[in-house]
């Protein structure tokens, strides 16, 4: 009884959760500008099927008209659907590029969410260490495991970056000598 009771309470805080995160991806979309939309809207169409048929179609098409001598508009080599591509293009490529610019900006916001999260939980952790290390204290057992004593100290995060910085410039430092040493075995060989 007591195990469907804590899978009916984890069912509720999930669903309170997800909830939650819906209500924000809402909020985000209503933010969103009028050329934000239809940028996701064209990006949308630009990666499906339909939009593979529907060129495989028009260029079809432009072909076999353009092969029938009373109805050539665009001779070969097709000069005008080759403007009507480009100018396609560009376009496309401006569309995608906004959507790309819109969900970065919503990654962000998510990556930083997931930090302060992250953050807070970790302060709850420490926080809980301490307690348990005074309860088990006032109880007479003995808690000096010292790994215990570095998990209840608070993290920094800049030390954290710092140290996720200096390991990147050593990873880039290694790769660069090696990779300059490699060109100049190549250069030797030949």
């Amino acid at each position: 009884m007591q195990t469907e009771e804590v899978a009916q309470s984890i069912d509720r805080a999930t669903e309170k959760n997800i909830s939650k995160v819906m209500q924000i991806e809402s909020a985000q979309k209503q933010n969103q500008t009028t050329g934000e939309r239809i940028s996701e809207v064209v990006a949308a169409f630009c990666g499906s099927m339909t939009f593979v048929w529907v060129h495989v179609a028009w260029f079809s098409a432009w072909v076999i008209v353009n092969s029938i001598p009373r109805l050539r508009f665009d001779p070969f080599p097709y000069t005008f659907l080759t403007l009507v591509v480009s100018l396609e293009a560009i376009f496309l490529s401006t569309f995608i590029l906004i959507s790309q610019n819109h969900d970065t900006k919503l990654a962000e916001r998510r990556n930083h969410l997931d930090l302060q999260i992250n953050m807070l939980a970790e302060q709850e952790s420490t926080k809980t260490l301490e307690l348990l290390r005074r309860v088990a204290e006032k109880l007479g057992v003995n808690a000096n495991d010292p790994e215990t004593k570095v998990l209840a100290e608070s993290m920094e995060p800049e030390k954290l970056v710092d140290q996720i910085v200096s390991a990147a410039e050593e990873v880039l430092d290694k790769e660069n000598s090696n990779g300059s040493s490699n060109t100049g075995q190549e250069k030797a060989a030949t």
